[in-house]
């Protein structure tokens, strides 16, 4: 589905990705995993169209999409969960949803208006709510709900659960469950790289902007020397 090739991305001089390579196949959940600076979100903007890559492609369903901007992105049906949600705080959590709704380009029409509610029970009682009236918990339930709304074929979620409530948090990998089991891909940054390794399928590890393990979940989670070595635990 995803093909990332060899990408090297710069913030002005500063050279961050360095020859990343990255796959995701249909239906398949992959953690992307990092200490703080590494490079883990700045992959998911140059995948995004935010950032420039300088070299290398990104293939999206066999096509060349390298330095496609953000919009054409998602219309070609990938979700995005921005780190810092990214929500509208002047529209109403009705608004911020109704405005991302579509069918999928597969013809997907799963994740309606209806669904998302049911999902996130506690939007139903913040409909009229303005976003910057909402919890941090809420805002990114309406993030996620979003996204969902566009009827994606890939979820990129960038630290989905980052200063959230236990509670909320445990929610948010709930829905992240539910999201995998619908048949959506999804990429996953998050620094409980425990819970993400048994969330999913595949997880790449990133340092210092290359990609330097990668491998089964289940496998990375039983190499400790490794876990510590790269993510400092």
């Amino acid at each position: 589905m995803l093909q990332i090739h060899a990408i090297h991305t710069f913030y002005g001089e500063s050279h961050i990705l360095h020859g990343v390579d990255l796959h995701i196949e249909a239906g398949q959940s992959v953690g992307l995993l990092g200490r703080n600076g590494m490079g883990k979100t700045t992959l998911i903007r140059s995948l995004m169209g935010y950032l420039p890559v300088t070299s290398g492609s990104i293939e999206w369903r066999g096509t060349n999409v390298t330095g496609l901007p953000p919009e054409r992105m998602a219309r070609l049906g990938i979700g995005y969960v921005p780190e810092g949600r990214g929500i509208f705080p002047n529209l109403s959590v009705r608004e911020n949803l109704i405005m991302s709704a579509r069918t999928g380009i597969s013809g997907r029409q799963d994740w309606t208006y209806d669904r998302v509610l049911e999902t996130f029970p506690r939007l139903k009682e913040r409909l009229t709510h303005g976003g910057q009236q909402l919890s941090g918990g809420e805002q990114q339930m309406v993030a996620i709900g979003r996204a969902l709304m566009t009827n994606p074929e890939l979820m990129v979620l960038d630290e989905a659960t980052e200063g959230l409530a236990p509670l909320i948090v445990k929610d948010i990998w709930r829905v992240i469950r539910e999201i995998g089991e619908s048949g959506i891909s999804t990429l996953i940054v998050d620094r409980n790289f425990r819970t993400v390794l048994a969330q999913t399928d595949r997880a790449v590890i990133i340092e210092k902007g290359c990609i330097v393990l990668a491998g089964n979940s289940a496998e990375l989670a039983g190499s400790e020397a490794a876990l510590k070595q790269y993510l400092g635990v």
